[in-house]
């Protein structure tokens, strides 16, 4: 197909997702997995809160995990790999499925049901993406948290939320150095007005660190406990139900928590993988985020795995230890779609280009780059380091949107000074 087929398909299937919601969404909301169909694609009756795939049921973890198991339970579906520590664990859909059912039990054994919340403060390991996972097969709401964010950010948000039990580490490493997590959550716990029952914690042997007694208990302890071959149900919820909380930076005020519904989180994360990013089932995606940020829920934890694909959760920077350490990562798991922004690649500019010629790009076919304005310099830049072999797409969100309205409204701002007009900038 052709570039003027394509606009013009992608021109019909724009009108069609704007006239004909119903023809639009069906075949693409099909493809998912529902314990009972739903009764209407869109409730707009009351906007700003519209209701997608109302008197659906579904649940998030069986469309993640399970039904790729029983497909192709040797595939990876989660690759970790660690530049700080120089680690890497591989977690096929069958072995992911296992650790999440048996953490599943951990939660419900701590009286955790559908509707409660947990707070996750995790750096980029594999347990934070069970511990999601775990949440969303019982119906319990997740809260990530940040690995890096302080006493008081973790405060408002265990006060906001009230969880049953928080998920921390030990501690991290960035970009060498030892990050102490224990200590911000054993001093957040003792500040906050709602006082959390239960702490469960990784134990990297990172950092040391004191465990309270009666509160704290290890994630390896729980998990040795749990046959390996447990089953937890996955709890039919409907697609309305909220599946996490993910909270805003604060920047302007008080964190403000976005409550992402299940049905129609599903869909759009499972059309996004081939119809945005051109990533399909057999395909390996390599989203830089972090899972503190909805792009990292969206583009690590769960819409790689809607679609059955390999998805890389990367723990450092991409300078750390050295300059081509994204690279090898793309060489070695053979990558075939980045997600990252440009920021990280106007960092890499000011290396050598041998920390990115020397490796063996060759499974790579795109990347895209998103959360600021692509530059034109850093653009071409890439085009010649990475060969016209790669395509690079500047993935515009809410934020490139914003930019250029701030952008347009400053010129004109300016302009009207000079004519001592009186100018509107409408949003």
């Amino acid at each position: 197909m052709n570039m003027d087929d394509n606009l013009k398909k992608y021109e019909e299937l724009h009108r069609k997702s704007l006239n004909d919601l119903e023809e639009f969404w069906t075949p693409i909301a099909e493809k998912i997995y529902w314990y009972k169909k739903w009764d209407k694609i869109l409730d707009d009756s009351n906007p700003p809160f519209y209701k997608w795939f109302v008197g659906g049921e579904t649940n998030t973890c069986y469309n993640a995990v399970d039904r790729w198991a029983e497909k192709f339970p040797n595939k990876p579906a989660y690759i970790w790999y660690s530049s700080e520590l120089n680690e890497e664990r591989i977690l096929t859909y069958k072995d992911l499925l296992k650790e999440v059912n048996k953490f599943a039990r951990v939660l419900k054994d701590y009286g955790v049901e559908k509707g409660d919340r947990i707070v996750i403060y995790l750096p980029m390991i594999p347990e934070a993406a069970i511990a999601m996972l775990a949440c969303v097969r019982i119906g319990a709401i997740h809260s990530v948290v940040f690995a890096g964010f302080s006493v008081r950010s973790l405060g408002v948000r265990i006060d906001d939320s009230r969880p049953k039990l928080v998920i921390c580490a030990d501690g991290g490493k960035r970009g060498g150095k030892e990050v102490d997590l224990k200590s911000i959550v054993d001093e957040t716990l003792e500040t906050t007005d709602y006082k959390v029952p239960h702490a469960v914690v990784v134990n990297r042997n990172i950092v040391d660190h004191k465990m309270v007694e009666g509160r704290d208990v290890y994630w390896s302890d729980l998990m040795e406990k749990k046959d390996e071959d447990i089953f937890v149900e996955p709890v039919r919820v409907k697609s309305t139900d909220p599946s996490y909380i993910l909270y805003t930076s604060g920047t302007t005020g008080k964190p403000k928590g976005v409550v992402r519904d299940t049905g129609g989180h599903l869909v759009a994360l499972y059309h996004s993988m081939k119809s945005i990013f051109n990533t399909d089932t057999e395909d390996v995606y390599f989203a830089t985020s972090d899972i503190g940020w909805v792009v990292g829920h969206s583009y690590i934890i769960y819409g790689p795995l809607f679609k059955g694909c390999t998805s890389i959760i990367y723990e450092g920077t991409p300078v750390y230890p050295e300059p081509n350490a994204w690279f090898k990562v793309i060489e070695k798991y053979n990558v075939n779609t980045v997600f990252s922004a440009p920021t990280a690649f106007r960092i890499l500019r000011k290396f050598d280009e041998k920390y990115i010629t020397d490796n063996d790009l060759s499974s790579l076919q795109t990347i895209y780059l998103a959360g600021e304005p692509l530059d034109e310099a850093t653009y071409e830049w890439m085009k010649r380091v990475l060969g016209e072999g790669i395509a690079i797409v500047d993935n515009y969100w809410q934020t490139e949107i914003f930019c250029e309205k701030e952008f347009l409204f400053q010129t004109v701002h300016r302009l009207a000074n000079i004519s001592e007009s009186l100018w509107y900038c409408p949003t």
